[in-house]
């Protein structure tokens, strides 16, 4: 394997580490932030089966992010991502938690400009779409969710330190699903651009189980993942698991259910086939903002309880950088695509 592979795939990684860090916020943070479960061991957790869902459920989600623009030279590849990295990085810093999701289809979009590629619009503006259809139908869940099991607490009369111990079980088990469900759908964000050069081989683990080359590719992609969850996420976490919204434990296991059945919805292959197979309404395979899902089930639930306990300043903090990511993305990656092409005389596209 040519060594420059792994060099302009470091950028990749370093993506998936900012994805890493801002996004164990929303498939643990409101259990931290509720103080049901120490940072440590669910961050430990959470890095174990991001990487199992990237491996063994990243291709579909993927393979749409890939018809936005195919990106078809490694140097070019390199810049997309590292772009989508600096935005969602740069956001960081600035405490607000971001879509890496955003960021990246903002970046292959400079790419496509930069390179005079058509992007896709028909693509785009689905990809588009589900930034409004995902909070909205996390939203929709949480409240279905919070009502269900409000009632059915109310009929059980369970005893409170049953009860306590039932949702810290429930914690981590919804945060375990939350990970896979993040590395299932939002692993095309940090080394998807890298599929069309991917040049590993496949690769045997006993006699049981190959793994494709891509499958190779997700897996170094989530690993910088993990790294980032178990490095640098507490910042975040303290955003969403405290200042948004004060939350009971009960509240914040509905809040990480709901979005990981919204992430698992948008990324389920077998579920596309299926309802399409028996001519039923079928989400698109995309990745999709886990941070968003977070916010709709929050805002879901705290209208339900009448809105007064939302911090809307925070609300709104948010939302601008949702608005930022996309927009630093692309204007980084077409700039720096520039000075790869005329000063370091590297290849950025390729004709078609």
């Amino acid at each position: 394997m040519d060594s420059s592979y792994l060099f302009y795939l470091s950028s990749g990684l370093f993506l998936g580490w900012s994805l890493g860090a801002n996004d164990a916020a929303n498939i643990f943070g409101t259990a931290v932030g509720s103080r049901m479960i120490k940072f440590t061991p669910i961050a430990v957790i959470a890095a174990i089966f991001v990487v199992l869902g990237a491996v063994f459920g990243g291709a579909g989600a993927s393979e749409t992010l890939e018809s936005l623009g195919a990106v078809n030279a490694l140097a070019g590849s390199f810049m997309v991502a590292l772009s989508a990295a600096l935005a969602v990085y740069l956001v960081l810093r600035m405490g607000v938690t971001v879509s890496t999701s955003q960021a990246i289809v903002g970046a292959i979009v400079g790419w496509n400009y930069y390179a005079g590629k058509p992007t896709d619009y028909g693509v785009l503006s689905e990809i588009v779409a589900t930034w409004g259809f995902c909070p909205l139908i996390s939203g929709m869940i949480a409240v279905l969710l919070y009502l269900g099991l409000k009632k059915l607490l109310k009929c059980m009369k369970l005893h409170l330190l049953t009860q306590d111990q039932l949702t810290r079980c429930s914690l981590v088990i919804t945060a375990a699903v939350g990970a896979y469900a993040l590395g299932a759908n939002n692993i095309a964000n940090v080394v998807g651009v890298f599929v069309k050069s991917c040049p590993f081989k496949p690769l045997k683990i006993g006699s049981l189980l190959t793994l494709s080359p891509e499958q190779v590719l997700f897996f170094l992609g989530s690993l910088a993942v993990g790294v980032g969850i178990l490095t640098y996420s507490k910042k975040v976490i303290m955003t969403i698991g405290n200042n948004l919204m004060k939350m009971s434990p009960m509240i914040a296991l509905i809040v990480v259910l709901s979005q990981s059945i919204v992430l698992l919805l948008f990324s389920s292959m077998s579920l596309h086939d299926f309802l399409e197979a028996n001519s039923l309404p079928a989400l698109p395979l995309v990745p999709v903002s886990s941070t968003q899902a977070v916010i709709g089930s929050i805002l879901g639930i705290g209208l339900v309880k009448g809105g007064r306990g939302i911090n809307w300043g925070i609300v709104r903090k948010i939302i601008c950088g949702w608005f930022m990511a996309p927009i630093v993305a692309l204007s980084v990656c077409f700039i720096c695509l520039f000075f790869l092409e005329n000063v370091f005389n590297l290849t950025v596209y390729l004709p078609n």
